[in-house]
Order: C-alpha cells, then sequence, then structure tokens
C-alpha cells in the first residue's frame, strides 16, 4: 500500500469511529441518568441497614458488659464497677442513636 491509500484507510476509519462515537452518546446519556436515579435509592436502604447492625452490635456490648457486672459485683471494686458501668452507658447510648438514626433514614425513604 502507498501512502494515498493509508490516508484513505484513516480517514474511512476515522468517520467511522465519529459515527460509532455518535451512536453510543445517548446510551452513555441514558447511562448515567440510570446511574444517578438507582444509586441513591440503593445506598439509603445500606446506610440504613449499617445503622441498625452498629445498633444492635453497641447494644450487644451494653447486655454484655451489665451481664459481666452483674456476675461479678462480690469481687469487683467500685472504681471498677463505675467505669462498667459508664461503659455501658456509653454503648447503649450509641447503640440507640444508631437505631434512631436508621429509622430516620428509613423514613426519608418511605416519603421520596
Amino acid at each position: 500500500m502507498d501512502n494515498e491509500q493509508l490516508r484513505a484507510a484513516g480517514r474511512v476509519a476515522g468517520k467511522m469511529a465519529r459515527q460509532a462515537g455518535k451512536d453510543w452518546a445517548p446510551a452513555v446519556r441514558n447511562s448515567g441518568k440510570f446511574v444517578k436515579h438507582v444509586v441513591p435509592a440503593a445506598v439509603k436502604p445500606l446506610h440504613a441497614l449499617w445503622h441498625e447492625i452498629l445498633g444492635f452490635v453497641f447494644l450487644s456490648g451494653a447486655i454484655m458488659v451489665a451481664f459481666k457486672m452483674w456476675q461479678e459485683r462480690a469481687d469487683t471494686t467500685p472504681l471498677m464497677m463505675g467505669l462498667a458501668g459508664f461503659f455501658a452507658l456509653i454503648l447503649t447510648g450509641y447503640g440507640v442513636s444508631s437505631i434512631l438514626k436508621a429509622k430516620r433514614i428509613t423514613r426519608s425513604i418511605s416519603r421520596s
């Protein structure tokens, strides 16, 4: 092939590539719209689930600490009981606030 034929082949390939790009443009725009609508709808329930799981873990930890305090109440110093009680209260607070946040997220999903 000489230089002229290579240039002609390049022009044809360029035209075909531009046309292919134009053909794909609507699909790309529509996929962007799809992602903008579907991703937020999928993320909110996962966000609520995450907070529900965290709330369960924190409340489970608080229950375990309280149960251990109850089991070893005779052998534990008042300072250790106070620290463990404070820790259990913090875990309970985080657990309850996390579950309440999950409920708020769930309510915002149902209103949307």
